[in-house]
């Protein structure tokens, strides 16, 4: 299987459930040139100031029987929310015709939220997915990872 040519203009969007790097390609499909286009940071937060509440208890309908129900997993929720964002902003970048074709490149988690978020327009000019995590490496790593 020969690897993606990530064309001049292409944009390169690194992220995981709290950041994003929207990368450009500045050079061309052998010698990867990416620049940082916008860096979005989603700051961890301490659970307590996500939510307080204590599972709940269910009763059962028949006998005495009681049970607890699952902890809500805040951080899962904010993570989804911040990749939620992260499509719509894309959408609105690539219907400005700032955005003319996307590759995503994200851990397998992050994609399973991303793509029911892609909108028509997004999925038109995404050319590839990724399933790597790659966003905490510096730029020059990303394109050694992403090179021909």
């Amino acid at each position: 299987m020969s690897k993606l040519k990530i064309r001049q203009g292409d944009w390169v969007i690194v992220c995981d459930g709290r950041k994003a790097l929207v990368l450009e390609n500045a050079g061309d499909e052998k010698f990867l040139n990416l620049k940082t286009k916008q860096v979005f940071d989603h700051p961890v937060q301490k659970t307590s100031d996500l939510g307080t509440d204590a599972p709940g208890r269910s009763i059962s309908s028949v006998g005495h029987g009681r049970s607890s129900v699952d902890q809500t997993d805040w951080h899962t929720q904010e993570e989804q929310r911040f990749l939620q964002k992260l499509a719509s902003h894309l959408d609105t970048e690539v219907k400005a015709g700032r955005a003319k074709s996307i590759v995503i490149v994200a851990p397998p988690r992050a994609l399973g939220v991303l793509r029911p978020a892609y909108s028509h327009d997004l999925r038109r000019v995404l050319r590839t997915e990724i399933d790597k995590d790659l966003v905490s490496m510096p730029v020059h790593e990303i394109e050694k990872h992403l090179a021909p």
